[in-house]
């Protein structure tokens, strides 16, 4: 199985971008997780949906990216996944930001 980390990493990538939308489309606020909805209480629970949405989205563009990287090696694939999942957490903090202050 020569392409199983891409494989892999675009099924994964892929769930992730298809939450995102979902969370996009319903901007229900019941849609996340239980401890997640008991940790913080945002004012305006559609727009942090929103938000979230996006940061998601972009958090799940990383395994995308690895994932193309990796029909061609693997350890480019790892290294691409490391530094794009740091910078697009970085980003995504930098978008929440705003709801956190």
């Amino acid at each position: 199985m020569e392409y199983g980390y891409s494989i892999l990493m675009g099924i994964f990538g892929a769930a992730l971008l298809l939450y995102a939308g979902l969370m996009a489309l319903t901007k229900d606020y019941k849609i996340l997780p239980f401890r997640s909805r008991q940790s913080y209480k945002p004012k305006d629970p559609k727009r942090y949906m929103t938000q979230l949405a996006k940061v998601i989205a972009l958090v799940s563009l990383s395994p995308v990216l690895s994932a193309i990287t990796g029909i061609f090696n693997v350890i480019a694939a790892v290294i691409v996944l490391i530094v794009t999942m740091v910078l697009f957490i970085w980003l995504g903090t930098k978008i929440m930001k705003e709801f956190f202050e």
